[in-house]
């Protein structure tokens, strides 16, 4: 078995034409809305002729992460051949595991306050086929309460912000839906050191709310004639889930959203674990998220602070990335695949992050009793 049948990276099939052609970014704040429409509809060319993406492109890259491909992992990971084995051998090396190396990760915690930052699915709950159905367990619900008791914690989703919240049901964490676009800070103040007790509610791209109302619209109406095909409004992004739908079909689902794209050159295409990403193209993600809600806890340029980054997808790579820029704080990867990635640790599966946790929590807890009597 060669490398090639052994690693397939999620963001491999779109890389190249992404880095030789970007889709252009708007800064933050958004160009003002003007007139009868947007101020910078009809300026550029649809992102999607200038990436040069065709739809075989983008078929390619749900490709790699379709159920399909999911099951034949799964293979791998229940009989890795010699090959494989050493492949992952050798990335493990790289990005051990955090359960593994947990005490290298306290001692680098020493006198810092740790911040915790988790993606929901497939971090905290299972990659399910229905996404409306990816709930996460009680126990793990728990274990993210107690981590908050210690930590100041958020959530940084692709989902609705108000659906995340949904299915985590915790007053006391950060919100970031719709990949960070969508930030609200706790119903109670937090309890920790520096932080700063009140509300946060920050919102980048209100601006591009009508659009994103509009294309979710139309993608539910282009959308009904290929079965299995999911929509969902997460207000500032639009997913287009395709886990359901029979690989025969996925080039006509894909001809079918960029046809919808062609009118918003304001919106750009992006994938993630099995799902289509709309978002308004702004210089705003994941990574832009966590600086923000670390200045908003009031630890923007502090050197007692150690943020842990946990997530599984692509997306999260941009959150990765600040940390290894900053040279603090680190990511962690849930996989159980070698992937190119920017985190530092890695785990495996969702059972292993609420193992990770609940150390976490109690090392804390010790780490607050009194020593003995002398």
């Amino acid at each position: 078995m060669t490398k090639q049948n052994v690693v397939m990276p999620e963001a491999m099939a779109i890389s190249v034409a992404a880095v030789a052609n970007p889709p252009p970014l708007f800064p933050y704040p958004p160009p003002i809305r003007g007139g009868g429409g947007f101020a910078l509809r009809k300026k550029y060319p649809s992102q999607l002729d200038l990436g040069g993406r065709r739809t075989n492109t983008w078929v390619e890259s749900m490709k790699a992460s379709s159920p399909t491909h999911s099951k034949a992992a799964a293979a791998l990971v229940a009989a890795p051949s010699v090959g494989a084995q050493d492949e992952y051998a050798t990335w493990i090396m790289r990005h051990p595991s955090a359960l593994s190396k947990f005490e290298q990760i306290i001692s680098a915690s020493k006198g810092k306050q740790i911040v915790m930052f988790l993606d929901y699915d497939g971090t905290l709950s299972p990659i399910v086929d229905d996404p409306d159905s990816a709930f996460m367990s009680d126990a793990m619900r728990a274990a993210v309460r107690d981590a908050a008791r210690f930590f100041p914690t958020a959530i940084v989703s692709g989902r609705c912000r108000d659906k995340v919240y949904s299915f985590v049901g915790l007053a006391e964490l950060y919100y970031a839906g719709s990949h960070g676009m969508d930030i609200k800070g706790p119903a109670r103040g937090p309890r920790y050191k520096k932080a700063k007790a009140k509300a946060v509610l920050f919102q980048p791209a209100s601006e591009f709310l009508p659009m994103i109302d509009e294309v979710y619209k139309a993608l539910l109406e282009k959308t009904k004639s290929v079965p299995g095909a999911k929509v969902e409004n997460n207000k500032f992004c639009v997913s287009v889930h395709f886990r359901c739908v029979d690989e025969k079909s996925w080039s006509g689902l894909a001809e079918e959203v960029m046809s919808v794209l062609k009118e918003y050159p304001r919106l750009r295409l992006t994938h993630g674990r099995k799902v289509l990403e709309i978002k308004p193209t702004i210089k705003w993600d994941k990574g832009k998220a966590l600086e923000f809600l670390l200045e908003s806890l009031g630890f923007a340029d502090c050197n007692d602070v150690l943020p842990v980054y946990i997530g599984d997808d692509r997306t999260d790579e941009d959150a990765f990335k600040v940390l290894r820029d900053r040279g603090q704080g680190f990511g962690i990867l849930v996989s159980k695949l070698p992937k190119e990635t920017n985190a530092s640790y890695s785990l495996r599966e969702p059972s292993e992050v609420m193992d990770f946790l609940l150390r976490l929590v109690e090392w804390k807890r010790l780490s607050l009793k009194p020593g003995p009597m002398v």
